[in-house]
């Protein structure tokens, strides 16, 4: 797991332009704190920061090969689970390897197979690669798109990087924002290939971007399909099972510690089981870590997201698969550092508003940095199992609207009577929802007999496997590399999801309750707490003292009238939310306290050009 970033200029030699070069890759610092290295070759420039993980002394990068006389670069960042295969094929091929690690095999697989090799990968994976035969740059990024990747052109070629900050140090980009940037700030809803700043994109999940003295061409490889699903319920189940524990034993593979997140909710507890039975084989017990707050179990108050606290079925878990476990407990003071919410703010290169659920990440990933460098997450379960209330929920299987949108500001919370009203009207974000809405759904293909209802739950889960996940996967990324934490996600080898995505929603389901599938398939090496359990969210601090914490925070920016923050929000409307005492409306007020707090943040340290005219 790594940081790159890359410079492509066919009208100058980018050897006199090292010094920006290596400001752009300094930025990818956090994501690789062990080594660093750039590779310039006339008009083709790439930068590498490490986070090793296989083949520590091996696997320095830029890696080069030389090919008829020309040299052929890559620069990686993520894990190819499959290497070991894909090595022994290259080998019968005739490829000669002079490292161990997965870098070497994907550089040597695109050698032999071009950019096709990543038909071939399984893995999480954002690469980029400088052929000096044909002098163009091949940006690659993984099926699901769990490693990000970014693009910028300009006049001669093209800026990219692993985040936008890298794009940023170069001074032919522009830190500029405009209305579509802004809208994916308000609404929980992301365009695919659109990067939040102006001129920059996001490379699609399983897609390749060639970038020559032409211009720029995008190739897809993989997308999410239709097919039959010929399975029994039972067949599927034990698919299922037979899938996690080759996924799950793929994915422990590292020269560094391991852990796993464990929230105690089917999906982390199950990775967890399946961890802890893998290792056992050779005498060694998985690492596992929750997160906490001071006070959680005397505050919590059960609501219509959360029925019940997650530390008793966490402790549940640890004792029944025997892991060495640890809670990362989190105070109010911690949870409104401004020092930790900087820190966060600048890992997304926006304020994404997740408030307290974002920072306690940040700092959960930040203690576990300090045992493991890999972790395993059950992100992504809730997606391709069918996990969330919408799933069941018959104004959002309806459809005319993100699924889940349909309740969102009814759970958490809506911004618009925060924002001024011209930057309300200018946003327009019912258009703006509803033409993303029909652009997606005009994807999804329906199987020939397939009935309205199961292509209603088809195109469900279809929303939320191409548009939300994508939103979750990149906090989980951006986050836990902010501390040069490898964060891998089994719920989403490519094969998993394909098979769960297609099998009918009746056999999803059979039970009535969500993820039948992943419950029955797990069930055997689950506690029957956890296996009874209903889903529960990500959790966040019920802590009075956060919200008092918040609302001095927000107070020091009423004593700043001309901050530019009060450009977008109303200062009347914050004055109320910081000195309103009447019940109810302190917890009720903490998102837009954190939305407020968020975005000065960002333009303090951005300092954007922002414009909705």
């Amino acid at each position: 797991m790594c940081g790159i970033t890359g410079w492509v200029s066919y009208e100058r030699d980018l050897r006199a332009e090292a010094h920006v070069l290596d400001e752009m890759t300094a930025t990818m610092a956090c994501r690789g704190p062990d080594d660093v290295g750039t590779f310039i070759d006339g008009p083709g420039a790439l930068g590498h920061r490490r986070l090793a993980i296989i083949d520590l002394p091996g696997g320095r990068q830029p890696m080069t090969v030389e090919v008829g006389g020309h040299k052929v670069a890559i620069v990686y960042s993520g894990e190819a689970y499959n290497f070991t295969e894909l090595r022994a094929e290259l080998a019968s091929r005739g490829h000669r390897f002079t490292t161990e690690s997965d870098t070497e095999v994907v550089l040597r697989g695109y050698v032999e197979w071009g950019a096709a090799v990543a038909e071939r990968l399984n893995g999480m994976y954002a690469f980029a690669i400088w052929d000096g035969r044909d002098r163009k740059l091949r940006l690659i990024r993984d099926r699901m798109g769990i490693k990000p990747l970014y693009y910028y052109p300009t006049p001669d070629g093209v800026l990219f990087g692993s985040e936008p900050k890298a794009i940023l140090a170069n001074p032919l980009s522009r830190r500029a924002v405009g209305l579509d940037g802004l809208r994916e700030l308000f609404v929980m809803v992301k365009t695919p290939g659109h990067a939040f700043w102006d001129g920059m994109h996001e490379v699609q999940p399983g897609t390749v971007v060639t970038v020559g003295p032409e211009g720029v061409r995008t190739d897809v490889y993989w997308t999410l399909s239709t097919h039959e699903h010929p399975d029994s319920r039972e067949t599927s189940i034990a698919h299922v099972r037979e899938l996690l524990e080759d996924i799950v034993r793929r994915q422990l593979v590292a020269d560094v510690p391991r852990c796993v997140l464990l929230s105690g909710g089917l999906d982390s507890s199950t990775l967890t089981a399946l961890s802890a039975r893998e290792l056992a084989q050779t005498g060694e017990k998985i690492r596992s870590f929750a997160v906490d707050f001071v006070g959680q179990a005397k505050n919590f108050v059960p609501d219509p997201m959360r029925a019940d606290p997650d530390t008793p079925f966490v402790h549940a878990v640890a004792e029944h698969s025997n892991t060495v476990h640890q809670d990362i407990v989190l105070d109010a003071e911690a949870l409104t550092d401004l020092d930790a919410r900087r820190t966060v703010i600048r890992a997304h290169d926006k304020p994404v508003g997740f408030g307290d659920m974002d920072t306690s990440l940040y700092l959960l990933f930040k203690e576990i940095r300090s045992h493991s460098t890999v972790a395993l997450s059950g992100e992504s379960a809730d997606e391709v199992f069918g996990g969330y209330q919408d799933f069941f929920n018959e104004d959002a299987r309806r459809g005319g609207n993100f699924p889940w949108l349909v309740r969102y500001a009814e759970n958490f919370g809506d911004d618009m009577g925060l924002l001024r009203p011209e930057l309300n009207q200018a946003l327009d974000l019912q258009n703006y929802i509803e033409s993303s809405y029909n652009t997606a759904v005009a994807a999804v293909e329906r199987l020939p007999g397939e009935s309205d209802f199961e292509f209603r739950m088809r195109r469900v889960c279809y929303l939320y496997l191409t548009r939300f996940v994508r939103i979750l996967l990149d906090r989980k990324d951006r986050l836990s590399m902010a501390v040069g934490l490898e964060v891998r996600v089994p719920f989403c080898d490519h094969r998993l999801v394909d098979y769960v995505y297609n099998a009918p929603w009746a056999v999803k389901s059979f039970d009535g309750r969500e993820k039948s599938l992943l419950r029955e398939a797990a069930g055997d090496v689950l506690p029957r707490s956890v296996y009874d359990r209903v889903k529960s969210p990500y959790p966040s601090t019920q802590d009075p003292r956060y919200v008092v914490a918040l609302r001095a925070r927000v107070a020091d920016l009423l004593a700043e009238p001309g901050h530019p923050v009060f450009d977008f929000v109303e200062p009347d409307t914050v004055r109320r939310l910081v000195t309103d005492d009447s019940p109810g409306i302190m917890q009720a007020s903490r998102r837009e306290l954190e939305r407020t707090l968020d975005l000065a943040l960002w333009l303090e340290m951005y300092k954007p050009e922002v414009s909705w005219a």
